[in-house]
């Protein structure tokens, strides 16, 4: 007889008062997520039981590993064109449903990101993102130039890096893959290292629940480099997905039994 799936709701008491208990992983493409899902064992929810609204495409895995409740919720497939639902408007609401319903003491957004040479960054880098903004919305009035940019800090996280040794750099996200003039030239200003399609998106949501969020993210491709950025993402996302398995899960390993104050 199969085992029967892991609980919605964990009995198991926190191994300490204040302890984490609950984290939400929110990943972007199918390819990123699976090793993860096998990795910590989740299980699919059906849709009999999803905690987001009907017609919603959004998917979620659960389970739980050691002393934690995980949530790893996706954009799903796009209805029409069947590909994975990239992009920040995907993110941003995924990441809001998936607070409401499971109220998360921490998240993480797990990714691949294009990285800059000339800032230190090779393929299969991981790295922590200090700071997020975005590079394409741009509005040319005050104040709403500075709103459409939307430059935060990160949740700093600081007995992570020392323990796992990860780079740490500014991220800057768009809705397009590649890079035109004026995004180069936004990236330039808001200094980043790594550029990618979700981050700032899901830490715009996470600050307006007060949830902390960190971004983990590592490089499939070169942005500033003599190869076209599609090729090279193609070519090295299955190897770079794996070192993103292995440094997310270091991470939720050290997370287990600490407290938000202990990362």
């Amino acid at each position: 007889m199969a085992p029967p799936p892991p609980s919605e709701q964990p009995d198991a008491a926190a191994p300490g008062a204040g302890a984490i208990s609950r984290v939400l992983i929110v990943m972007a493409m199918e390819k990123e997520a699976t090793p993860l899902v096998n990795k910590f064992k989740l299980v699919e929810a059906p849709a009999s039981e999803s905690i987001f609204p009907k017609g919603a495409p959004w998917t979620r895995f659960y389970g739980c590993y050691k002393d934690l409740h995980l949530d790893l919720v996706m954009p799903g497939k796009d209805a029409v064109f069947g590909v994975d639902s990239v992009g920040t408007v995907s993110a941003a609401l995924v990441t809001y449903a998936s607070i409401q319903a499971s109220k998360p003491d921490l998240i993480i957004n797990a990714g691949t990101a294009g990285g800059f040479k000339a800032k230190g960054a090779s393929i299969k880098d991981i790295f922590l993102a200090s700071d997020v903004a975005f590079h394409d919305r741009r509005i040319p009035i005050p104040v709403f130039d500075m709103y459409g940019i939307g430059a935060r800090k990160t949740f700093a996280a600081p007995n992570i890096l020392k323990e796992l040794n990860f780079k740490v750099g500014k991220l800057s996200t768009g809705d397009s893959l590649d890079m035109c003039s004026e995004d180069e030239e936004a990236i330039l200003s808001n200094d980043a290292t790594i550029k990618d399609m979700e981050g700032a998106a899901v830490a715009y949501v996470a600050d307006m629940f007060s949830t902390p969020a960190i971004f983990v993210k590592a490089v499939t491709d070169i942005v500033d480099g003599d190869k076209p950025t599609a090729e090279e993402f193609l070519n090295n996302l299955i190897s770079v997905t794996a070192a993103l398995d292995v440094a997310v899960t270091k991470m939720v390993d050290f997370i287990c039994g600490k407290r938000i104050s202990d990362l």
